[in-house]
């Protein structure tokens, strides 16, 4: 765990890789939220810009415009607000109280989350025989009619209408003054966007 002496918002605003989410953060004035969370997941920029393309897409082929112009700046911020509070958890997250079954914690926005610490076989060697552990977090998402949240991650994997969109914390673990700190993957798309166009 790496200890920074500033404010979660001000961590995430001396690195390049969220100017994207400052600029949420701000425009949607949700810097004090951002800093009472004891745990925010950050998105990227390449999360958000992901989310900025797929939207786009979705657009294209809905408006039958495939020169239909979206940026970022057509973005409403104000109906993402929500969006970026199923991020901000009053949960502390951190490797040493995770397993591989997982827990759920409810995010700012009222939904439910997965928060897994799971082992991968992904960088194991000669060198580095232990499987290192990754933090993962878990929406999930429902296809047909369950409404009731399951119990376990061992439910969830039993039902045909649900899977799982799982997010691989890149960075985890950064301790603020105001809270703990992880990165999401910069393969996530905000908002765990599904363009079903």
């Amino acid at each position: 765990m790496a200890k920074v002496n500033m404010t979660t918002y001000d961590y995430l605003k001396t690195n390049h890789l969220f100017d994207t989410l400052v600029v949420m953060i701000d425009k949607m004035q949700l810097k004090e939220e951002v800093n009472k969370s004891a745990t925010f997941f950050a998105v990227t920029n390449y999360s958000i810009h992901k989310y900025v393309n797929a939207k786009r897409d979705q657009l294209r082929v809905s408006a039958n415009d495939e020169n239909l112009v979206f940026t970022f700046d057509s973005l409403n911020l104000s109906s993402l607000k929500d969006s970026l509070r199923a991020y901000m958890f009053n949960t502390r997250v951190a490797s040493d109280n995770l397993d591989v079954k997982g827990q759920y914690i409810v995010a700012h926005n009222g939904e439910k989350r997965l928060v897994q610490a799971r082992p991968t076989d992904d960088y194991t060697n000669v060198t580095f025989t232990t499987k290192p552990i990754y933090i993962y977090l878990t929406k999930i998402y429902f296809t047909g009619d369950s409404t009731a949240l399951p119990q376990n991650i061992d439910e969830v994997t039993q039902l045909s209408d649900a899977y799982l969109l799982n997010t691989l914390c890149q960075t985890t673990g950064i301790i603020t003054t105001t809270g703990t700190l992880h990165v999401l993957s910069n393969q996530h798309t905000f908002t765990y966007f599904l363009n079903t166009n």
